[in-house]
């Protein structure tokens, strides 16, 4: 009787986990409309761009369960007040760069035909990721996610990827072409993109091996800084917009020549996207 009593409950404990898409930590079947399933979590479809949201705790409480469901969209975030930041210049202010003041204040989005924020340091990525119920992804998420993206040759500034535009960042999701096999657009070029990951800061950059990378995308991985009057690198992903056609951007472009605490301010290269 016991043996036939437990029997059933493991043959209705296996049918409710298929049921409900497998067990705890398996792969992720369905995402947010805002994101697209890579592995057993979901990496948004399109570089952040940052929104500040006044009054995120009483008057726009419903906006920011909006955004944490990936719902929000540019008509919703402009009725509750919110503001983009980071499109011209570093005005995340009072949000630090350390991250310190940016809780409940900064709000990573992903939305198609925005213009994506730039000049934004790691720290301040982190916490736009997480008050939006989010994180920055691992390099190895990232590396999942840009699968099937084009290594990039001559940038026709219409539907490539975006890495010959000088100045000119493109409107998240423009460049039809630049997609990956799973969905997720803006990858290579556009701008370089914050990862979780830390190392040493590296000294200078080059190429992958051919074998690797015949189109030459960034090893930006060489050297350490061991003078004692540098930081840790953290990890950059993709490439951006003055990589200049066929050179150093692509799906395996990485660098770790940037501080965490660096925002290149002066050329605004730098983004991020989240995952879940």
């Amino acid at each position: 009787m016991f043996r036939t009593t437990a029997l059933t409950a493991l043959v209705l404990l296996i049918a409710g986990m298929a049921h409900a898409g497998g067990p705890p930590g398996g792969p992720v079947k369905t995402c947010a409309v805002d994101a697209v399933v890579s592995g057993a979590g979901c990496m948004d479809k399109y570089e952040a761009s940052v929104w500040r949201v006044p009054r995120p705790n009483t008057a726009n409480r419903a906006l920011v369960t909006k955004i944490r469901q990936g719902t929000a969209t540019v008509a919703s975030l402009k009725a509750g007040g919110a503001t983009p930041l980071g499109a011209l210049m570093d005005d995340y202010a009072p949000c630090a760069d350390s991250g310190q003041n940016c809780t409940n204040d900064i709000y990573a989005l992903s939305l198609p035909g925005v213009t994506p924020s730039a000049f934004i340091t790691w720290f301040q990525a982190e916490q736009a990721c997480a008050n939006s119920g989010k994180r920055l992804p691992t390099s190895a998420e990232w590396q999942a996610a840009v699968a099937g993206t084009p290594d990039p040759g001559p940038d026709n500034g219409t539907t490539d990827c975006n890495t010959a535009s000088t100045f000119a960042v493109a409107p998240t999701g423009s460049r039809k072409s630049c997609v990956s096999s799973r969905g997720a657009f803006d990858m290579v070029g556009n701008l370089f993109e914050w990862v979780a990951d830390w190392v040493p800061r590296s000294t200078t950059g080059g190429s992958w091996d051919p074998d690797v990378s015949a189109t030459g995308d960034l090893q930006g991985l060489i050297g350490a800084d061991d003078s004692g009057t540098g930081g840790p690198g953290a990890l950059l992903r993709g490439g951006d917009f003055i990589f200049g056609g066929n050179t150093y951007a692509g799906p395996l472009a990485i660098s770790a020549v940037v501080e965490p605490s660096n925002s290149f301010n002066e050329t605004g290269e730098i983004g991020f996207r989240c995952a879940r």
